[in-house]
């Protein structure tokens, strides 16, 4: 309930990403326009729009306070694994009480709080994972020396929930790397491992075709690329580039990068993310995991441990294994927030197996405690008031929708004003991330045959592009041989966040 109220306090989410697709995208698989719209959301346009369509449905249907309070009380729900994880591991007297110590403070991360109530949903991803760790932490002497057939089960269970994490968000992926290594790092006989690995890796690629392979087909019959536009380099469609369109600006290349990476996003969050934040208790997970992994590699890991080895090793296993497949391929801290979820039960659980005496331990604790907690600090991204209809969009009046295109051009997110329009009229951005007039890609001259017969057939054509972005409007619309009526012009605001051009355009004479 916390949560809840605290997300509805803060407001609507006025991201990047939620203006470019998490709004449109459900909108358009829900009245089909895929077929009738073109790069609306640049390679969002394309994304598995299953996640976003029960926020959407319930923003849709409800009031916005109520759309809100749900997505808090889904995110706060992280809170639940962790409790659960910490319980089972703790080797404390009052481990029920520094369970739930434990937990809150899980909530805590300076770029968990920042997304609380937003769409990047990675917060509510990491609920999947977490969920799924819990399970195997739970029953852990199960899955280790319980019969076959429950350990079986029980690792499908989690594995089916980690697969279904992947099949919604494809950037999950790590995790479920992860999630194998801890099902290795539980112990047990041969058999157990086997016949834990199997389940778990069988429910787990059915997780993913559930919620992945029906949207993956649509688009491969769309586009020829199931991933459309990513790895394009190997798909070939020759609607896009020969290119893998896929994010690299954060990976690191060098080696002391790769080694210190949990450093330099500590002290600079550009080296990993576009949205600002600082906190430095994933660093310390990082260097007090390995060191903890170092001690009992060498057998000089305390034998009076904090967090009983048989959760700590299952942990440790599935934070290293899916923290360097994430580097490997992401290296974009949001992707894998969820670590400051699970960081303070990390830390304890390392710095338990450090040598000295139980009190200093206690004592190191606190101080990395009262460290991050005054170096942290989140910068919440910014929110509009609540209101409904949830999106809103004051788009000048349209004489003939029936005969009607628009066209976008630029960078900016303006996904969700299509969702505004007459649902008649068709939708191309001629100009952004993903295409540009001069491209040479099929869709491109794909775009420019149907706005060339709009425009003979009589059809009126219509801009919208950001108002501070015109110059470039005018470029791009060029090149498709079509000039802006200036002075019928309408500028129109939206009850999210920036100023919008509504323009009539005409043939260059």
């Amino acid at each position: 309930m916390f949560w809840a109220c605290f997300v509805v306090v803060l407001g609507k989410d006025t991201s990047w990403d939620f203006r470019n697709y998490h709004w449109y995208g459900p909108y358009a698989f829900l009245t089909g326009r895929m077929g009738l719209d073109v790069a609306v959301a640049h390679q969002g346009s394309w994304y598995n729009p299953f996640l976003d369509i029960p926020f959407y449905l319930l923003a849709s249907h409800t009031t916005s306070w109520i759309a809100l309070g749900v997505m808090g009380a889904v995110q706060g729900a992280n809170i639940v694994p962790v409790y659960l994880m910490a319980r089972e591991g703790l080797v404390l007297s009052e481990r029920k009480l520094a369970a739930g110590a434990l937990a809150t403070a899980s909530m805590f991360g300076a770029l968990t709080l920042s997304e609380l109530g937003t769409t990047y949903y990675d917060t509510v991803m990491s609920l999947f994972w977490l969920t799924s760790l819990a399970i195997l932490i739970v029953h852990r002497d199960t899955l280790r020396t319980g019969t076959l057939r429950k350990a079986g089960v029980i690792a499908a269970i989690a594995g089916f929930i980690t697969g279904m994490a992947m099949g919604l968000k494809l950037p999950e992926m790590p995790f479920c790397i992860g999630f194998a290594a801890a099902l290795l790092a539980l112990g047990g006989s041969a058999r157990h491992q086997v016949v834990r690995l199997a389940a778990g890796g069988i429910a787990g690629v059915i997780g993913f075709s559930i919620f992945a392979l029906p949207w993956m087909a649509h688009v491969y019959q769309l586009t020829g690329n199931p991933l459309f536009p990513y790895w394009n380099d190997y798909w070939k469609s020759p609607l896009a580039l020969n290119a893998t369109y896929r994010d690299l600006r954060f990976v690191p290349r060098l080696l002391n990068h790769q080694l210190f990476f949990p450093v330099y996003f500590s002290i600079d969050w550009h080296i990993a993310d576009d949205l600002s934040f600082q906190d430095f208790r994933v660093c310390v997970a990082y260097f007090a995991v390995i060191a903890a992994l170092g001690l009992l590699a060498l057998r000089r890991h305390n034998r009076d441990p904090l967090v009983a080895g048989s959760v700590a090793l299952p942990l440790f296993a599935f934070a290293a294994t899916s923290y360097f497949t994430w580097l490997k391929f992401f290296a974009i801290y949001r992707y894998i927030v969820g670590y400051e979820i699970l960081a303070p039960l990390l830390i304890v659980a390392a710095v338990g197996l450090f040598p000295p005496a139980r009190r200093i331990r206690y004592m190191i604790l606190a101080a990395l405690a009262f460290a991050i907690l005054v170096t942290a600090r989140s910068d919440f991204l910014e929110r509009a008031p609540l209101g409904d209809p949830y999106i809103q969009a004051a788009i000048p009046p349209i004489a003939r929708p029936d005969k009607t295109m628009v066209v976008m051009t630029g960078d900016a997110p303006m996904g969700f004003i299509v969702t505004q329009l007459p649902p008649q009229i068709p939708v191309l951005r001629i100009d952004g991330w993903m295409v540009q007039p001069r491209d040479g890609t099929q869709i491109t001259a794909s775009m420019k045959g149907r706005v060339g017969r709009h425009v003979r057939l009589g059809g009126d054509l219509y801009l919208i592009a950001d108002a501070t972005d015109m110059s470039r409007a005018r470029d791009a619309l060029s090149d498709y041989n079509l000039a802006i009526r200036w002075s019928e012009c309408q500028q129109f605001d939206t009850n999210l966040v920036g100023t919008y051009q509504w323009c009539p355009l005409a043939m260059k004479s």
